[in-house]
């Protein structure tokens, strides 16, 4: 898997790095921003005690790779990858600042260039930002099943 990215577009640079401990307050801030928490399947606030530990059982996790983006150094999102019967499933969340410039493509194909097994990811049916993202790291829309679209690049899982 990956353990550094890089990717350099018109004089920027954009590097996927392991997230840290250290990271805990920006990802909380990111997660409870508003427009994070609607186009999330989870749509209620998250406590500091809750996601700090969430992040300690992610970071020992060995099926689950969580990143910051950062673009020119400066933080502007994360993206992650668990990884479900040899399928990863992706999932990412932009810094509000970072937000209308292309940014969460960007990352998103990056790690996805990064990732020879098959891919997914699933969208709320109407985030129509998300479903360009997962269209332009190599998804294709699969189905929607409960006002969820599951997009999937590689073997596509059996429908349940």
């Amino acid at each position: 898997m990956v353990e550094e990215a890089l990717l350099t577009v018109n004089g920027d640079t954009l590097t996927l790095r392991p997230a840290t401990l250290e990271d805990t307050d920006r990802l909380l801030e990111w997660r409870n921003d508003p427009d994070t928490r609607s186009a999330s399947h989870r749509s209620a606030p998250v406590q500091r005690d809750e996601h700090l530990a969430w992040l300690a059982a992610t970071l020992r996790n060995p099926d689950r790779r969580l990143y910051v983006a950062e673009e020119n150094g400066v933080p502007v999102g994360s993206v992650r990858a668990d990884l479900r019967e040899g399928c990863f499933e992706l999932s990412w969340t932009m810094a509000p600042s970072a937000r209308g410039r292309g940014v969460a493509k960007r990352v998103v194909a990056l790690l996805a260039s990064r990732i020879a097994e098959p891919i997914r990811a699933e969208v709320k049916v109407g985030n129509l930002v998300s479903a360009r993202i997962a269209e332009h790291a190599g998804m294709r829309l699969d189905r929607e099943v409960a006002g969820v679209l599951h997009y999937r690049r590689g073997v596509a899982t059996p429908q349940r």
